[in-house]
């Protein structure tokens, strides 16, 4: 039996129109609870909650260079090797005795100049003598004979003054004591080398140091 049984036509009208009104009130009641009210939690796109302020997605981590910067390669610079002071062989060592420019050096080289000696005495074979202490002390002796052109004071060895004959002379006279001076004019035309005269005052032997 319905329930607009017994009831006027108007009153049927009326009724439908309430009952029609309330399932209308019904149906956007439901639909609101559905909606959930603020949407605060609306689903984003992937269907995940997303909270007030964020992205509907994941974040992404912060982006980085592409580009990193290599470690540094330079290569420590090497240490300075230690200077060697000893020459290489065959090498003259500095302040050796007898290299160039040593005192040494220089006496030894004063000793190719070549030495005549002459006797000016009535001694004989002084000038032998002479010449055999001279060769000892490494002299080049090229010559020995007699001086007969006039009297020398005392043992005399004789140079042409700016030669080289001149250090060698004087080398000569301060290893065996006896004095060195400049040619006289009897002799300054006589071949080139040191001239020794040896008078009777000589005494055989090596003299200087």
């Amino acid at each position: 039996m319905s329930v607009f049984s017994g009831m006027s036509r108007p009153m049927k009208a009326a009724g439908v129109a309430l009952v029609g009104v309330a399932i209308i009130a019904a149906v956007i009641g439901g639909i609101s609870a559905l909606s959930g009210g603020n949407g605060s939690n609306e689903a984003g796109p992937s269907g995940t909650a997303t909270q007030p302020g964020t992205s509907g997605g994941t974040s992404a981590p912060p982006a980085t260079s592409s580009t990193a910067t290599p470690p540094s390669t330079s290569t420590p610079a090497s240490p300075t090797p230690p200077v060697s002071t000893t020459p290489a062989p065959g090498q003259p060592t500095p302040g050796q005795p007898g290299q160039p420019g040593q005192p040494g050096d220089q006496q030894a080289g004063n000793k190719w100049v070549t030495v005549r000696v002459f006797n000016n005495s009535t001694i004989k074979g002084l000038a032998d003598r002479a010449a055999e202490d001279f060769r000892g002390g490494g002299w080049t002796i090229n010559e020995v004979s007699n001086y007969s052109q006039g009297v020398i004071p005392t043992t005399t060895a004789f140079y042409r003054p700016g030669t080289d004959e001149e250090a060698a002379a004087k080398q000569l006279a301060q290893e065996f004591g006896i004095k060195a001076e400049p040619r006289f004019p009897g002799i300054e035309s006589a071949s080139p080398g040191v001239i020794v005269i040896v008078t009777k005052e000589y005494q055989s032997g090596h003299k200087g140091s």
